[in-house]
Formats: structure tokens, C-alpha cells, sequence
């Protein structure tokens, strides 16, 4: 498909196969409109992967209290209006296992290292939601029961249908796996119908715009589409995940203020990836 088309998606009113003639054409002359400011319908259960820079805000590392805060109160918005949200968060604020990795540190040891990062983000962000008067439980997938549950895919969908907040930690437990993999996973496992990806740009270009200023920004676009241009905002591994059982990607600015509440509403905002012709 061609990645810089756009989809609308909208619900049409099928005309009554029982009805008369006029019926029909009265069915048809009051059907809804297809909704332009949509490219999704809204979602029920999501993940949303919060990039490791969100953490830090400005700085090269650590964690910012007023990003948090922010990241905390989209959070608490969206789960206000019912919507059952988990969050897969990185790590890379407080450790880079790769980049240590090519410095002669075990790149199995260095992912480790990663995983525990991630575990502080995880801590941080749960801390402000309880402030605010959401229930939270983290989930880890390293066994470390003083401050988090291990992950368990069943006890996640009961916290998540009793309104709580889930935050998932030390990605899967394994080397050699990205937190967006991770996100893609747990997604899956836990009947998530889309996975956000928050980061610090609007959406999927076909380059870097912070480095080539006439970047093309996608609206739209297909997973094999991505992984032929080797498009770097989510890793191949995860982007091929979700190919493969048709979940749907949204990739949006997390810094601005409601818009992880735009798209669970499914409104058209960043960049949707998902199989073409789906949406």
C-alpha cells in the first residue's frame, strides 16, 4: 500500500434485508457519515509503551518528577473513562545495555542490567498514579516480590478488569528482547486490541525529522511496508509480532497533554500501522 495514504474509518448503517423499498432508502438516506477526524474505532483494552527518553524529559538520563507527573495524569484521564490501560515502559533513561554492550560488557549481563532499569521507571510512575487515586499494580518478569508481582498473564486481566492501572517490568525477562517487543507481547497475551507507542516525535516519517527537516510524515502505513523501509521507531521483532496477529500500532506525541486519551478514542493523530485495508 502506498504509506502516506490515509483510511477513514467510519460505521455505516447496513439497510434491513426484510425491509420494503422505502425502508430501505429511509435506512439509507439517515446513515451516519464516515467520521474524517477518526482513523480508528475507540479502544477498550490497550498497552501503551512509554519510550525510555519520556522518562528523563531533557536530560541524558534519571527521571524528570514533572514528566512523570504528566505521563501519570494522561494515564489517570484515560482510566476515568473506563478504558482498561497496561503500560510497558523502558529503561534506557537509567541503563543502555547496547551501548555498554559494544563497550566489552556481556550483552547478556547488560540487557539484565536494562530489565532492573526499567523496574525504577515502573516504580516512579506507580507511585504518582496512587497519588493521584489510581490503583496500580507492577508486574515484573524477574521475581523481586518486595516491590512488584511477578507477571502473571490472569492475575494482569482481573487488575485491569477491576479499573486498575498495570505497568509491566523488566521487559520479558530475557536477553536480546526490546521493551517494544515486550509491549507487543504482553499485548497479545492479554487481549489488548492495540498497542501506543508514545515517543517524542508525532507519528512515523520516512526519516529522522529532528535531523532532515523535510521529512515526510506517515498517516498511515502497512506493516510490511514498514519493516521494506526499516523504519526504526519499534524494532523488526516487535513490528513483525503484531503483523502476524493483525494488532494494531499507533505512534504518537506522548508529551502532548491528551493525547494518549486520542488515540484510544481512535482519534486521527500520529501514525496508525496495521494491515492495509483494515482500517
Amino acid at each position: 500500500m502506498d504509506g502516506s495514504a490515509t483510511h477513514h474509518a467510519g460505521t455505516a448503517v447496513r439497510p434491513n434485508p426484510v425491509a420494503g423499498p422505502g425502508q430501505a432508502a429511509a435506512q439509507a438516506e439517515t446513515s451516519p457519515e464516515p467520521d474524517a477526524s477518526k482513523a480508528h474505532r475507540p479502544r477498550n483494552r490497550v498497552v501503551v509503551k512509554l519510550s525510555r527518553e519520556a522518562f528523563s524529559g531533557n536530560e541524558p538520563l534519571g527521571i524528570s518528577p514533572d514528566v512523570v507527573f504528566h505521563l501519570a495524569k494522561e494515564i489517570a484521564a484515560v482510566v476515568a473513562d473506563g478504558v482498561e490501560l497496561a503500560a510497558v515502559v523502558g529503561g534506557g533513561n537509567m541503563f543502555r545495555g547496547k551501548q555498554m554492550a559494544e563497550r566489552g560488557i556481556d550483552r547478556a549481563r547488560a540487557d539484565y542490567m536494562g530489565m532492573l532499569g526499567t523496574v525504577i521507571n515502573c516504580l516512579a510512575l506507580q507511585d504518582v498514579l496512587e497519588k493521584l487515586g489510581v490503583e496500580t499494580r507492577v508486574q515484573t518478569a524477574i521475581t523481586m516480590g518486595q516491590v512488584a508481582e511477578p507477571y502473571i498473564p490472569r492475575r494482569a486481566i482481573r487488575h485491569l478488569e477491576k479499573g486498575r492501572v498495570v505497568i509491566f517490568g523488566a521487559g520479558l525477562g530475557a536477553p536480546f528482547f526490546s521493551t517494544d517487543t515486550c509491549a507487543a507481547q504482553r499485548a497479545l497475551e492479554i487481549g489488548a486490541e492495540a498497542v501506543l507507542k508514545g515517543t517524542q516525535v508525532d507519528g512515523v516519517y520516512d526519516a529522522d525529522p529532528r535531523t532532515i527537516p523535510g521529512a515526510t510524515r506517515f498517516t498511515q502505513i502497512d506493516y510490511g511496508e514498514v519493516l521494506r523501509r526499516e523504519l526504526k521507531f519499534m524494532d523488526a521483532t516487535a513490528v513483525s509480532l503484531c503483523m502476524d496477529n493483525g494488532l494494531p500500532i499507533v505512534v504518537f506525541d506522548l508529551m502532548e497533554e491528551g493525547n494518549v486519551a486520542r488515540a484510544v478514542r481512535g482519534d486521527r493523530i500520529g501514525t496508525l500501522i496495521c494491515r492495509s485495508g483494515d482500517y
